[in-house]
């Protein structure tokens, strides 16, 4: 060391101004174990140490990274490195110091330094007292950002050494306040909680926390100014705080409070916060300032809200006795729960001409005549509020009722009953909007588009509840419109049958309204031994036997018949009888029986009672075959969420009970937080499948087809399940030429092919071999020599959460959605999916797509997609 460098070292005045710091003695310093433990973060080094430096020694003062801090507290300054940034009064960067000469013989007692950079920490007065260094033990190159990290978190200790030596010299009050309020922001700009805090002459600080929150940059003034120029609101969203009621002028005022709710309005939606405030007082009680401190509970909020009206609308759809009261309790909840004044719920009719309002509630108080009464209770498709959402499937939002001077009918009459804002709601049932839901408040109130997805799964459970209460609504009234049926046909003249033909080719009467006399000329008295066929022949005129043994035979033979033939009646009258017999068979294998519905009538008569007849079974079979497409899909979906989501959401509870006892290293923890992190990924890819087959099956999903090369996308999603290690016991290959040019959306066929190199991994033992084809189709083929597909799985595999007994059986994950995924995008780009497998014999699936020149437009494709996805359902 140098005679200047010495000169430096031991300045008397840098010496008076180190000890008057207090540091040397002083114990551990949290600010300084902060920065250090930042520094090693920050620039990903083991080490990293605040130093001073004395006449002739090295004191580490704060070690991050150091096993046993003491071991390291002293050095001789000739073994020291950071004097030499204290001697020059400027950073020193050292990248090998053990292939550097000038530092080799320093290395031999130095152990695991390799690495070395540090910058000097100054003293107010310019006097270098010390510094901030990190070390690594491998060589390393130091660029310039990560010196400039170093130099700013230096910058964070100043203020700590400014204010201690403010303390130390009662003369410099001015500036020990200075470097107080300094130290204060880097102190709270450095925690995450949001602060705000004011001093005895006004002057407001608020920390980077809180800016964040509230989305501004402006430079906060005088506490006065900046509260007026930033509204806060009561819980309610809605009411404004005065001045006076804001939490940092209440905590001025000498209030202590903690866990008060306050809303703030940014420029991204309303943020809420739970806020603590005190007063700032001396011992003797002279105020020096006030500060709150405030957790941002927006997003815990709207959870909790969003449980609050599940649960209120799941009670409400329990006790429910019909639609209609079903209708008019979930816009009570859901309006009571998020504080608006009116709901209504519009159900589409059946028809799907007009959606009609069935249930509306307002809050008791409010006065909404203008608004309700007077006014149209059913929309066309696209007509105000509820027929745009019908129409468009998505929410409709009308921020303030008053800032739009040309609006519709309706809400011009909600702007005169006291309406500010309104928003509906598409309810859905698959791809099908079942019914819309209305919600209006007194105040304008932003689109809330965060908002709008949480209320989506109340619109979702809405919707499953009303289909099904629909289809036992028409149930009911199907009994009803038998009951009725049999009324009218007991008015009718005409003679109505059942049959059923025994295995002799006898017919045995099932039913025959016998209390009407028109057709016989007088009541017909029938026993169940009877053959219905004989006693017909009995007043059949003789010339119609032969034709109408023929009529009867046709039908014994299962088909449908009808004859017009002279009946001799019981009175002797003869009558022309127009009959028309539909025969069907009920059940199946042996016990199968052969039925036939019959109808005898006048020829004047013969097409209403027909007709009735036909839509009353048509309506019956329509819905008894919906009512099990229901269930299907239901069971299918609930097998899938307590399989696949049950095991993640069991693993994230466990782990966080773990956590939660305590008593972790830190490397355990970080493994559980691995785990949770690793099945919250797991969850958010399930229900991005779901919500992409959700889409798919409405019909709503992107399609954007460009010229694509099939060939280049085989090899990137080969390269893909390459790169992430899925694939490493198979051998997987690629067959294709230089280009296989298709008219595609290369995200979907991207999305088609991750699907079916999934299952071609999962399925395919260690040993196996893949093989992708593009080929000139144009056409991707996926083969492996896996376990194959049993043959009673092969026309489901590409069904709706349908997943094969050898994935059962063998416990191999997945959801069902896969192929099912893949069969739409097919369908989507109008081309085919092709499966070909046997047990222990592998499987192949090729993707064919559309030869034509272009493909279908987005609109075509989605509506492709979406009829093709109903087919299969009711396939």
């Amino acid at each position: 060391m140098g005679t200047s460098d010495r000169d430096r070292i031991g300045d008397p005045e840098r010496l008076r101004v180190l000890r008057a710091t207090g540091l040397l003695d002083a114990p551990a310093v949290p600010v300084l174990d902060r920065v250090t433990q930042m520094a090693t973060r920050l620039l990903d080094v083991p080490v990293a140490l605040v130093s001073l430096i004395t006449e002739d020694r090295q004191v580490v003062i704060s070690a991050a990274g150091v096993a046993d801090p003491q071991a390291v507290r002293e050095n001789p300054l000739a073994r020291s490195l950071c004097r030499h940034v204290v001697a020059e009064d400027a950073p020193l960067v050292i990248g090998d110091a053990c292939g550097d000469g000038r530092w080799h013989d320093l290395m031999e007692h130095t152990d695991g330094l390799a690495a070395y950079a540090g910058v000097p920490l100054n003293a107010p007065g310019a006097q270098v007292i010390g510094t901030l260094c990190v070390v690594d033990a491998t060589a390393r190159s130091w660029n310039r950002d990560q010196l400039q990290t170093l130099e700013d978190l230096a910058a964070l200790i100043e203020p700590e050494i400014a204010l201690r030596l403010a303390r130390a010299d009662a003369a410099l009050g001015a500036a020990r306040r200075q470097q107080e309020r300094t130290f204060l922001r880097a102190l709270l700009d450095s925690l995450e909680v949001s602060v705000m805090a004011c001093d005895e002459n006004g002057r407001l600080v608020i920390n980077r926390s809180l800016r964040e929150s509230l989305h501004t940059d402006t430079p906060p003034a005088d506490v006065r100014s900046w509260l007026k120029n930033n509204p806060l609101y009561a819980p309610d969203g809605r009411t404004p705080l005065t001045v006076e009621e804001m939490p940092l002028a209440r905590a001025w005022a000498g209030e202590y409070f903690t866990g008060r709710q306050v809303v703030a309005a940014t420029d991204v939606g309303p943020r809420r916060f739970l806020v603590n405030g005190r007063p700032i007082d001396t011992p003797e009680g002279h105020r020096l300032g006030a500060v709150v401190a405030g957790h941002d509970i927006t997003d815990s909020y709207r959870i909790g809200l969003l449980r609050e009206v599940q649960q209120a609308v799941t009670r409400v759809l329990a006790d429910a006795a019909s639609s209609r009261e079903a209708a008019a309790g979930v816009a009570a909840a859901v309006t009571d729960a998020l504080g608006w004044t009116y709901g209504e719920y519009w159900q589409v009719d059946e028809d799907r001409a007009a959606v009609t309002r069935i249930g509306s509630w307002s809050r008791p108080g409010r006065d909404l005549s203008a608004f309700t009464i007077g006014h149209p209770a059913a929309f066309a498709r696209g007509e105000e509020l509820p027929g745009l959402a019908w129409e468009r499937g998505e929410p409709v939002w009308i921020a303030d009722t008053a800032a739009d001077p040309a609006s519709s009918p309706r809400v011009r009459a909600g702007l005169r009953a006291g309406l500010r804002s309104a928003v509906a709601l598409p309810v859905r049932s698959g791809e099908q909007v079942l019914g819309v839901l209305a919600f209006a408040a007194d105040h304008p109130q932003r689109p809330d588009n965060d908002l709008a997805e949480l209320l989506d799964g109340v619109c979702a459970h809405v919707g499953r509840y009303m289909e099904r209460r629909r289809a036992e609504e028409l149930a009911l009234a199907l009994a009803e419109s038998r009951r009725q049926f049999d009324q009218i046909i007991n008015q009718l003249t005409d003679k109505i049958w059942t049959v059923e033909i025994r295995p002799d080719g006898t017919a045995r009467p099932i039913y025959v309204n016998t209390e009407h006399t028109t057709v016989f000329g007088g009541r017909l008295h029938l026993d169940p031994d009877d053959d219905f066929i004989a006693v017909m022949l009995r007043f059949v005129h003789p010339d119609d036997h032969d034709a109408f043994r023929a009529y009867c035979a046709t039908l014994i033979s299962g088909e449908r018949a009808q004859l017009e033939y002279r009946l001799i009646g019981l009175d002797g009258v003869t009558r022309w009888i127009w009959t028309r017999g539909i025969p069907r068979r009920e059940g199946g294998g042996e016990d199968a029986r052969l039925l036939v519905d019959g109808i005898s009538t006048d020829v004047t008569e013969r097409r209403q009672i027909t007709e009735e007849r036909e839509r009353l079974l048509a309506q019956q079979q329509q819905q008894v075959s919906r009512l099990r497409q229901i269930d299907e899909v239901k069971t299918q979906f609930l097998r899938t969420v307590n399989h696949e989501l049950r095991t993640p959401l069991t693993s994230i509870h466990s782990y966080l009970q773990l956590i939660r006892q305590g008593d972790l290293d830190a490397v355990t923890q970080a493994r559980f937080l691995e785990v949770i992190d690793r099945n919250s990924t797991r969850l958010g890819q399930l229900l991005d499948e779901l919500l992409l087959m959700a889409s798919l099956n409405a019909g709503d999903a992107a399609f954007t087809p460009a010229r694509v090369d099939l060939a280049a996308l085989a090899r990137e999603a080969v390269e893909a399940i390459t790169a992430q290690g899925r694939a490493e016991h198979l051998t997987v290959t690629v067959h294709a030429p230089t280009e296989v040019i298709a008219w595609a959306d290369a995200g979907r066929i991207r999305h088609a092919l991750a699907h079916l190199l999934d299952n071609a991994v999962k399925f395919t033992p260690p040993g196996g071999r893949i093989d992708v084809t593009a080929g000139p189709a144009p056409a991707i083929e996926v083969a492996d020599t896996g376990i194959g597909i049993d043959p009673q799985d092969l026309d489901h595999v590409s069904d709706d959460f349908y997943r094969g007994g050898a994935a059962e059986q063998q416990a191999i994950g997945g959801t069902g959605v896969g192929l099912a995924l893949v069969r739409r995008i097919a369908d989507m780009h109008g081309g085919s999916l092709h499966i070909d497998s046997r047990p222990g014999h592998g499987t192949r699936v090729r993707l064919v797509l559309s030869d034509t020149a272009e493909p279908p437009t987005g609109r075509q494709a989605r509506r492709r997609s979406s009829s093709s996805a109903r087919s299969h359902r009711h396939r």
